[in-house]
């Protein structure tokens, strides 16, 4: 992996592979650049870009007042501007998805286009609730294979079928790193602390952020299960942006992991749009 300095002087880290058109893939609010891996094999003539939030991955941890939307947004443009980026396009995964809302809202010049992951401009609070019940709480497992059996488990109960237990192999050395006392989330613990303060305050309209996407290509998928993405907010979001790219997982819960027929097929489209 390679770094660059954010405004505020905290090192995050980034990966820059392939040449074409410049995708940014921004990943879900504890996750890392790991989380494209699955989707990176399938991306063909793409410079594909994928930063470590701070506070994840190997990025710097920072204050956790830091761990905002609007900074985070800042970081992806002090990406693009260190790589020399006019213009890129988003593959946004949940939260990657909010920063791109914003970024259409403040800087709509910078993007070629969006593909939203399982996110919309309302969120669904009994996901939320469910984020809060492990965000910041390190893992019981001490070995990935022990966490492994866990998720598979626990993901089968929030929507996820017919998930061979390799991929969920790979997905808990995503999540986690070992350590001699056991496993690790490989993110700042103290992202709890900010969800939870950035909860108390009003929730803000992301309406007319959307909104932003009307005239760009513009793509969604969205996990069958999702308990963050409702059925009723896709129905408003193809009402208001009628073509937009939808494509429906089965058998996916939040978030798709991207590798799927329905959500290959939609981001190719997508894909082709900006060619």
């Amino acid at each position: 992996m390679e770094n660059f300095t954010a405004n505020d002087g905290l090192i995050l880290a980034y990966r820059d592979e392939g040449e074409g058109l410049p995708v940014l893939a921004l990943s879900g609010l504890t996750r890392n650049s790991d989380d494209f891996n699955f989707v990176a094999p399938h991306l063909q003539g793409v410079r594909l870009i994928r930063m470590d939030y701070r506070g994840r991955g190997a990025s710097d941890w920072g204050p956790h007042q830091s761990y905002t939307v609007p900074q985070e947004a800042a970081d992806a443009l002090g990406l693009l501007d260190h790589l020399g980026i006019d213009r890129a396009a988003i593959l946004g995964t949940s939260r990657g998805g909010l920063i791109a809302m914003g970024l259409a809202a403040s800087v709509k010049e910078r993007l070629l286009g969006v593909c939203l992951n399982d996110i919309g401009p309302v969120i669904d609070p009994g996901g939320l609730d469910y984020i809060m019940g492990y965000l910041g709480r390190p893992p019981t497992a001490r070995f990935y294979k022990d966490a492994a059996a866990a998720r598979a488990h626990a993901m089968a109960a929030v929507g996820f079928d017919d998930v061979p237990m390799a991929r969920w192999e790979a997905e808990v050395r995503n999540l986690f790193s070992q350590s001699e006392t056991g496993l690790k989330n490989r993110y700042d613990p103290a992202l709890r602390e900010a969800v939870a303060e950035a909860g108390a305050q009003p929730a803000p309209d992301l309406w007319p952020f959307f909104d932003a996407f009307q005239d760009m290509p513009l793509a969604l998928i969205h996990g069958a299960n999702s308990d963050l993405l409702t059925d009723s907010t896709v129905a408003e979001m193809q009402r208001r942006c009628p073509h937009m790219l939808y494509g429906r997982v089965p058998g996916r819960g939040h978030v798709p992991f991207l590798d799927e027929p329905e959500a290959l097929e939609v981001i190719g489209t997508w894909l082709d749009q900006m060619r």
